[in-house]
C-alpha cells in the first residue's frame, strides 16, 4: 500500500484490518475534478460508502463537497471538517430532527424524495424562521443494469418521485412558504459500468428542466447523483474521463451548477481489507479456507454475491510447506453456510498466510457488524512511506458496554 509493506501493516495493526491509500483517494477525486474543469461542478462524496472521519478529513481539506442520508453522516462531515454548505441530503426516510438539524447547520440542498419529506420540511424550516433549499429527485425509471438491491432508478424502487408526476410537485413545492427550490436530482443506481443508462436518466431529467422553465421554475443545480462503476475482478467500468466526455455537451448547454455524488468510485480501490488464514479444511468436494475475517466484516459477497480479488501477501509463500495450488473457498468462522468472502480461488495456501481482498474501501468496513459477537476491525490509513490507525479495533468489553443486566426487584 503506496510505500508501506504489507507485512508491516499486519506487524504494526494484525487482522482483520481494512487499510486506505490516501493518495489513492485523492487521485480520484482529482480524476472527476479535472474531468469535469469546463463547466461549473460540485464533486459530493457519498459518506455512506465509507464514513470513516479521516477519510472524510481528507476529502474536506481537497474541497471536496458530501453526499448524506442520516443526521450521523451529517455530524461526521462536520466533525471532520467538512462545510455544511456544501453537503447535500439524500435519502427516504428524513425525521423531523434530521430536517432541524440539516437546517441549523445551513446545508446546501434536500433531496426530497416524497410529497409528504416537502411538507414535513417546510414546516419545519417555518418553526425555525428559515427557508430550506431543495431539489426533488426524480425516478426516471431508467434500467441501469445492475444487482438489484443497488438499482434505485425504476419504478417500483423505493427511491425518488416519478417522472410523469415531479412537474406537479414542482409546482406544489413552489406555494410553499419556506421552501426554495434550488435544483434536480436523479441517481439510477450504482456500480453501472456504461455510460448509456447515465445519459438515458440525463435526457429525462434535461426534458423536466425545459418544463419547468416554461413554468418560470428556474434551477440552480442538476445533481446526476453518483453510481459509476470500478473494476473489481474482470469488469471493464468507463473512465471518469469517458464518463464526462459523454455528458459534458448537454450539460454545458444546460448552463447549471451539476453536482455529482460518487461513492464507491472515490474509495473501492482505495482499500484493501486484510485477513489471516487460520484452518485449512480439504474435503472430498471443497476446500475451505477458514480466516480471521467473515461476513460481519465484509458482506458484500453474501449479500450482492459480490466477487473480490484476494490475493497472497506473498506468492508462493516463502519457506512454508504447502499443499500446492488449489481451489479454495475463503470462508469465515460464522454460523452460516453465507458467510463466505471468495469462492474457487487459485491459491497455493498455508495457515498463517495473510491475504488482501481488494476493492474493500467501499461499502466494507461501513456494512460491518458485531455478529455472532465479533469485534469489528481495525482501520489504517497509508500515506507514502508513513501509516496510522484510525479506527481502532473494538475490544470484546466494546461490544456490551452499553448493556445491562436486568435488575429484578427485592
Amino acid at each position: 500500500m503506496e510505500d508501506v509493506s504489507i507485512s508491516e501493516l499486519v506487524k504494526s495493526y494484525d487482522t482483520p484490518c481494512y487499510v486506505y491509500s490516501q493518495q489513492a483517494i485523492l487521485d480520484v477525486y482529482h480524476d472527476y475534478n479535472e474531468s469535469f474543469a469546463a463547466i461549473d461542478h460540485r464533486i459530493c462524496y457519498a459518506v455512506k460508502a465509507n464514513s470513516n472521519i479521516a477519510v472524510l478529513g481528507v476529502l474536506a481539506a481537497a474541497g471536496a463537497g458530501f453526499d448524506i442520508v442520516s443526521r450521523g453522516e451529517l455530524a461526521r462531515v462536520l466533525a471532520a471538517g467538512g462545510q455544511a454548505s456544501r453537503v447535500v441530503f439524500s435519502g427516504v426516510g428524513k425525521t423531523r430532527d434530521d430536517i432541524e438539524f440539516a437546517l441549523t447547520q445551513g446545508i446546501s440542498c434536500f433531496n426530497v424524495e416524497s410529497i409528504s419529506e416537502l411538507t414535513l420540511i417546510n414546516m419545519v424550516a417555518k418553526q425555525l424562521d428559515k427557508r430550506a433549499p431543495i431539489s426533488l429527485r426524480v425516478n426516471p425509471d431508467v434500467d441501469a443494469k445492475t444487482h438489484p438491491y443497488i438499482s434505485t432508478g425504476l419504478k417500483d424502487n423505493k427511491f425518488g418521485i416519478a417522472h410523469d408526476k415531479a412537474l406537479a410537485v414542482y409546482e406544489h413545492a413552489a406555494t410553499l412558504s419556506h421552501i426554495d427550490i434550488v435544483g434536480i436530482d436523479c441517481h439510477i443506481g450504482s456500480q453501472l459500468t456504461e455510460v448509456a443508462p447515465f445519459i438515458a436518466a440525463l435526457d429525462k431529467v434535461i426534458e423536466l428542466i425545459h418544463s419547468l422553465r416554461e413554468k418560470g421554475i428556474e434551477l440552480r443545480h442538476v445533481d446526476l447523483g453518483g453510481g459509476l462503476g470500478v473494476r473489481y475482478i474482470e469488469e471493464k467500468p468507463v473512465t471518469i474521463d469517458e464518463f464526462a466526455q459523454a455528458l459534458l455537451p448537454k450539460l454545458t448547454e444546460l448552463g447549471l451548477t451539476v453536482f455529482f455524488e460518487p461513492g464507491r468510485s472515490m474509495v473501492a480501490n482505495a482499500g484493501i481489507l486484510l485477513t489471516r488464514v487460520d484452518v485449512l479444511k480439504p474435503t472430498e468436494h471443497k476446500n475451505f479456507a477458514i480466516v480471521d475475517a467473515a461476513m460481519n466484516d465484509l458482506i458484500r459477497p453474501a449479500l450482492y454475491q459480490a466477487e473480490m480479488a484476494v490475493i497472497p501477501e506473498v506468492l508462493p509463500s516463502e519457506g512454508i510447506e504447502t499443499d500446492g495450488t488449489q481451489a479454495w473457498d475463503i470462508v469465515g468462522a460464522i454460523c452460516e453456510t453465507g458467510d463466505f468472502l471468495a469462492k474457487d480461488r487459485l491459491l497455493s495456501l498455508a495457515t498463517g498466510d495473510i491475504l488482501a481482498i481488494t476493492g474493500a474501501g467501499a461499502y466494507g468496513f461501513a456494512m460491518s457488524s458485531n455478529y455472532n459477537s465479533r469485534p469489528r476491525a481495525a482501520e489504517v490509513m497509508v500515506v507514502g512511506t508513513q501509516h496510522q490507525l484510525i479506527g481502532k479495533r473494538e475490544t470484546i468489553a466494546d461490544l456490551y458496554a452499553g448493556e445491562t443486566l436486568w435488575q429484578t426487584e427485592k
